[in-house]
Order: C-alpha cells, then sequence, then structure tokens
C-alpha cells in the first residue's frame, strides 16, 4: 500500500529539535516507515510558490495532521492568525485525523492567542502534553498503532503496546507507580503531580488499551511481572576463570520489573568486581573506585533489558569473566543502526518505546541515543579498553576488564584485590566489620548493593549462613539495635585474605 502522508506541523523555531526527531524516527523505525511518510516544510526545494500555498496544500492532503503546540503564537498574516492556527483550521476543515501534542504544563507562560487556540483545540479533541522529544515520540507511537489499529491495518501492536493476557489492573502496584511518580517528577520534571492517581498515570504513558495494562505496563508496575511475562527475568552467573564451566561459583536469577532487574543485576556485577576504598582524609565519604564503573555496567544492562525481544523464549545473561563482562540479550539491531553506528552519535530508535520512555524519566537510560558513547569514553577515561558490541543470537556486549592497578586509584587501603574463591565484597564487609560491629544499611552500603530486598536475601544472609558474620542479639533478628560483628570463621577469612593480597 503507500505511506499514509503525515503533516508535522508548525515551523515555530521552539520546535525544531522536536520536528527533525519526529520525521527521523518516522523514517527508521521499522513499523511506522512501512505505513508513513512525514512531510515537513524544512524539505521543500525551492520553488516560484508563496509558502502559505504550500504548507496548506500539504495539509488539505495529507491523512494525518500532527500539531505542536508551545508558548509562541508566531508569525500573524493579514487577519492575525498564525500559520499554526491555519493548518489546524484546514485540517479541522478537511476533516483531517488531528494528533495535538502540547508542549509543558504551565499554560501561564504562553502568548494569549495560543492559549486561546489551545482552548479550541481542547474542546473539539483529545490532546497531549509532553516535556521531552523522546515522550513526545512515545506518545505519537502509542497515537498512530492506535490509528493503524482502528483502520485494521494491523491487528497488533509492537509487544509493549499490546494488552498483557490476562492481566488486570489489580496485577499492578500502586506503590510501584507511586514511587515511580516521585522519581520522575524529581529526574526530569515529570508533569503530573504526585498526587496523580493511577488511572492518570497510566493513561499518560499509554500504558492502558481500552481499561487493560499494557505489556509495559506489567514489565514496569506489576506486583509479579514473571507470572504473565515468564522470560522477563536476568540470569547472572560469574566465573573464576576465562570460559563458561562447571561449577558455577556464582548464579542467580532475578525477578521483579525492569527496575528491579536492572537494580538487581548492576548490583551483582558491582559485589564481585575489584573495589578501592581510600581513607576519609578528604572528608566524611570514603573515596572509591571500581574497576568497571558503575554507570557503564548500568548503561550495558539497560541496553539489553529496555530494547530485547521480549517474545523470545531466551532471558537477558549477565555473565561476569576473570578478564571481562559480557551481557547478552534475545534480540537484534533495528535496521536503521549498524554496530559501527553505536560507535558514533545516532539517532534513538527504542525497540519497546512505552518501556524505554518510563526508564528514561527516571534516569536509568541518561540520553536518547548517547548510552553506547558514553560508555566508551567513560571507559576510556578509566583506562579499560573500549566496549565490544556484536551480534550473534542475540545482542551481545563485551566489557574488558583491566589487569592490576586501576588508572587514578585513590590512595589507602585497598580491599577489593582478593585471591581465591572468595567474592570481593565478602571481604569488604569483613574488613569493615574488623574494627566495630555494624548495622543492616551500614553493611549494605559497604558491599556495594543498592537494592535492599536483594541484599537481604543473597547477600547478608550468606555471611550468616557461612557463619562469617553473628548477629550480636541472637535471639531477636528483628531488633531494631540489631547489628553484626565478625566471627572467629570469619576472622580467619579475612587474615587469609590479606595475607594472599600481600604476597
Amino acid at each position: 500500500m503507500k505511506p499514509l502522508r503525515i503533516f508535522i506541523s508548525s515551523v515555530q523555531k521552539e520546535f525544531a529539535e522536536e520536528r527533525l526527531a519526529l520525521r527521523d524516527w518516522l523514517r527508521n523505525d521499522a513499523l511506522m516507515r512501512r505505513f508513513f511518510e512525514p512531510f515537513l516544510f524544512e524539505d521543500v526545494p525551492a520553488a516560484d510558490r508563496r509558502a502559505d500555498e504550500v504548507y496548506l496544500d500539504e495539509v488539505a492532503g495529507c491523512d494525518i495532521y500532527v500539531g505542536l503546540l508551545g508558548n509562541d503564537y508566531g508569525y500573524e498574516d493579514a487577519e492575525g492568525i498564525s500559520p499554526t492556527e491555519c493548518e489546524f483550521v484546514v485540517a479541522t476543515e478537511r476533516r483531517k485525523t488531528r494528533l495535538i501534542f502540547v508542549k509543558g504544563a504551565d499554560d501561564a507562560l504562553r502568548h494569549a492567542k495560543m492559549q486561546a487556540l489551545i482552548r479550541r483545540v481542547g474542546n473539539e479533541l483529545i490532546r497531549r502534553r509532553y516535556v521531552t522529544t523522546s515522550e513526545l515520540i512515545a506518545g505519537l507511537y502509542a497515537a498512530l498503532v492506535q490509528y493503524l489499529e482502528a483502520h485494521e491495518l494491523i491487528r497488533n501492536g509492537p509487544f509493549d503496546s499490546v494488552p498483557c493476557r490476562n492481566a488486570t489492573l489489580a496485577d499492578l502496584d500502586e506503590e510501584r507507580m507511586a514511587t515511580f511518580l516521585r522519581r520522575a517528577r524529581r529526574a526530569r520534571g515529570f508533569p503530573l503531580p504526585e498526587e496523580a492517581t493511577s488511572g492518570e498515570l497510566l493513561t499518560h504513558l499509554n500504558l492502558l488499551d481500552d481499561g487493560r495494562p499494557t505489556n509495559a505496563a506489567m514489565l514496569l508496575f506489576g506486583k509479579q511481572p514473571q507470572r504473565f511475562l515468564v522470560s522477563s527475568e536476568v540470569k547472572c552467573a560469574h566465573f573464576h576463570g576465562v570460559e563458561v564451566a562447571k561449577p558455577i561459583p556464582s548464579y542467580q536469577i532475578y525477578k521483579g520489573t525492569v527496575f528491579d532487574l536492572v537494580d538487581q543485576a548492576v548490583d551483582f556485577v558491582m559485589s564481585k568486581i575489584n573495589l578501592w576504598v581510600g581513607t576519609r582524609e578528604g572528608g566524611a565519604a570514603v573515596p572509591v573506585a571500581y574497576e568497571i564503573p558503575r554507570e557503564v555496567v548500568a548503561e550495558a544492562i539497560v541496553n539489553a533489558v529496555a530494547p530485547r525481544d521480549y517474545t523470545s523464549n531466551g532471558s537477558v545473561q549477565v555473565m561476569l569473566f576473570a578478564d571481562r563482562l559480557e551481557i547478552w540479550n534475545p534480540g537484534g539491531l533495528p535496521s536503521s543502526l549498524t554496530l559501527e553506528k553505536l560507535r558514533h552519535p545516532h539517532g534513538s530508535v527504542p525497540h519497546n518505546p512505552q518501556l524505554a520512555e518510563p526508564l528514561y524519566l527516571t534516569k536509568y537510560i541518561e540520553r536518547m541515543g548517547t548510552g553506547t558513547g558514553d560508555m566508551i569514553r567513560r571507559c576510556r577515561e578509566v583506562g579499560l579498553p573500549e566496549p565490544q558490541f556484536s551480534v550473534s543470537d542475540g545482542f551481545v556486549t563485551t566489557i574488558r576488564r583491566k589487569a592490576g592497578e586501576v588508572t587514578g586509584q585513590v590512595t589507602g587501603q585497598v580491599t577489593g584485590q582478593v585471591t581465591g574463591q572468595v567474592d570481593p565484597w565478602v571481604i569488604r564487609v569483613l574488613d569493615a566489620c574488623s574494627t566495630k560491629s555494624l548495622k543492616s544499611a551500614e553493611i549494605q552500603e559497604v558491599s556495594g548493593i543498592r537494592h535492599r530486598e536483594t541484599f537481604q536475601r543473597n547477600y547478608l544472609d550468606k555471611l550468616l549462613d557461612e557463619g562469617w558474620l553473628e548477629r550480636t542479639i541472637p535471639d531477636k533478628p528483628n531488633s531494631r539495635l540489631q547489628q553484626y560483628r565478625l566471627t572467629e570463621k570469619g576472622k580467619l577469612l579475612l587474615a587469609t585474605s590479606r595475607k594472599g593480597s600481600q604476597q
């Protein structure tokens, strides 16, 4: 079929970035470019015609009109009407499908005529607000998929926008949504107020389909996401050698929301790589330096969890070897990207846009389309080889570990280089407990584990089960005064590790 023509409105300078981003996304996304062709006035070659005739003729001939409304009203003709309002009038008169997006939440800052236009639009159709360009793309994506389904051009949307089979709103966690709302407001100025209802949040993020939660909603806020999406888990393994070999010294399968998966997988890696700890001579905080920067590990794991192919039975795998970190996900690159393009600034083409947007709003994704470049830069800064990217039965990111000292390491006691079969985080904790008893929160901070439930279940319990630590109030394990101290077995392990590191 012939692609449907989309007219992207407004020649206002305040929308220059958004207009180009929408055009590039529509042309690069595999689904969008199959059905749509965007029109931008900037793409029109020089011609002996008046500009207003050209863009109004394009509105009259388009299938879908996308209007962007901001603060400025723009140039006014002899009748005091701006090009943006003229476009909207023509689109309305010609009965075009109108998709209107309003930038920002504060209407008081807008030109009086723009305020009037927004009110007029609101009386005629449903408009959507946005703050960031990525939020605009996600909103347009949902609207266009809905258009295609309504016109029976497609019967199923992308995975993350499809209703989660057999799931209801009762399967979503209200507290998780409230926590997300607080984080998104602090991190990116998310426009909804903290008192917004879960229904308002889900609607704003396009996570509902006819009142049913989508797959993205379940992955983001589900009480038990794996009950509905079995393969949405992360498998983490630590090998002391350079090959996959049994027995596996440390193996974990993590479940939960995508936020949980990322946090737990990052904690797994950070607890097992070398950490150089300094002294408090320069201030109250103890300086630390991981052999692989946390942001590099986090970016690589987010890049595996967010864009993966959730229709595959495979799971994300995080494997830490003596010489490298490998992260594999079932999926591949979008057709518009190549392995070489990943090493340079490139457009963001999220495979699961409704999943990627909330991750961006909470800063799990820092900047759309620049993550791989940031990983390369940070690895260079700490003296690590550049990360390697490959496609082999999935997408693989390989980060090489650096042998020997870390460039720019802090002075002080080295607690990370531990020989033998004991994970580095164990020695860090035992060393911290060698001078005084510590509370659970203090041990969690020393271990480098951020996810509290994971720390309790997989780390603190292990220290107790192995007999390296013991409770100071054993008869009341849940006491608020509970602390933990080194046992004789723990002292022996710590002494052995210190002796080994000095040899």
